[in-house]
């Protein structure tokens, strides 16, 4: 059997997204290359310390990336190849700057979104209004969204958690009416017998006529029916989140604001805004997900006040 096919039935069968997938054969073919197209199997913890070390000095790659292609080449030696042990030592670290995130505040996160309208306008408001991630807001089932107990359930964020979030009430009227949307498009492929909606590999088995259900269809769902990659079905798919990255930047543009901003700037924005209201900092580390809290730090350092319910910063 080739590699890739190896690596195939390795990556899936441990549920990793397709995304992911494509981006660890992309550093293992690197590797690979790199290595005068020799096969791994003959390769060992040095060839993968002068790969490591050759990235850094020779494209000056960021930390993220470095750490990237470490974990593909881990993924291909341990769960491919079944090597239980392998050392890798000495590679030169590529250096992690010190940034502090881009904020905006109230008033400029307003600016922006009075340039936006339609479904990217719901997305920046639940980035914001909920510190959602952007495919975090693209993969949003309907079965995630409690109109009543104004939540959202984040389902395989990042790391596979899922996590609990509040709901903006400045977002629900457009989410009722995109909600209403995906169940007439639901509607319509079901005359024309398509079933199918994507899920992970466990869920799949677990619920194989979930594509009947509305419940777990996406929030934001695709006009077009679309060919699933991993199964061959035809089904329908979220949106593309190139074209919500376009309009927060032509948003940002139009609204006269003179940072960096992107969509993630609204998730920090989300839990600065937290921050600056009172909220303390482990409510804020529980609806942005993170594991450690040194992570959620990075937004401010504040004295834990806790003890009121959560308000979103968006109905501020």
């Amino acid at each position: 059997m080739r590699l890739q096919e190896q690596f195939r039935i390795a990556i899936r069968s441990a549920n990793y997204s397709l995304s992911t997938e494509r981006s660890y054969w992309w550093w293992i073919k690197k590797f690979i290359k790199f290595h005068g197209m020799k096969h791994p199997d003959s390769l060992k913890g040095n060839h993968v310390r002068d790969f490591l070390t050759h990235l850094v000095m020779k494209h000056h790659v960021a930390i993220s990336t470095q750490q990237q292609a470490l974990s593909a080449i881990v993924f291909l030696y341990k769960h491919v190849l079944g090597y239980e042990n392998i050392t890798i030592s000495d590679w030169l670290n590529a250096r992690k700057p010190k940034k502090l995130p881009v904020v905006l505040s109230a008033d400029e996160v307003n600016r922006v979104l009075a340039h936006m309208k339609d479904t990217p306008l719901l997305v920046s408001q639940l980035m914001y209004g909920s510190g959602l991630r952007l495919m975090e807001a693209m993969r949003l089932r309907i079965k995630d969204v409690d109109l009543g107990r104004m939540e959202i359930t984040v389902r395989h964020g990042k790391g596979g958690k899922d996590r609990m979030t509040v709901l903006p009430k400045v977002a629900i009227p457009s989410l009722k009416l995109h909600i209403d949307k995906s169940r007439v498009l639901h509607e319509e492929a079901q005359l024309k017998s398509i079933n199918f909606v994507h899920l992970p590999n466990a869920l799949a088995k677990k619920y194989p006529n979930a594509g009947n259900e509305l419940a777990w269809q996406y929030v934001f769902a695709s006009q077009l029916i679309s060919r699933d990659p991993i199964t061959g079905r035809s089904g329908r798919h979220h949106i593309s989140e190139r074209n919500i990255q376009k309009s927060v930047k032509i948003a940002v543009h139009k609204a006269g604001i003179n940072k960096p901003a992107s969509c993630h700037t609204f998730r920090h924005s989300f839990a600065t805004h937290l921050l600056e209201n009172g909220y303390d900092i482990r409510t804020v580390q529980e609806l942005l997900g993170h594991t450690n809290v040194n992570t959620t730090m990075i937004y401010t350092h504040v004295l834990n006040k806790g003890g009121r319910a959560v308000i979103s910063p968006a109905d501020i």
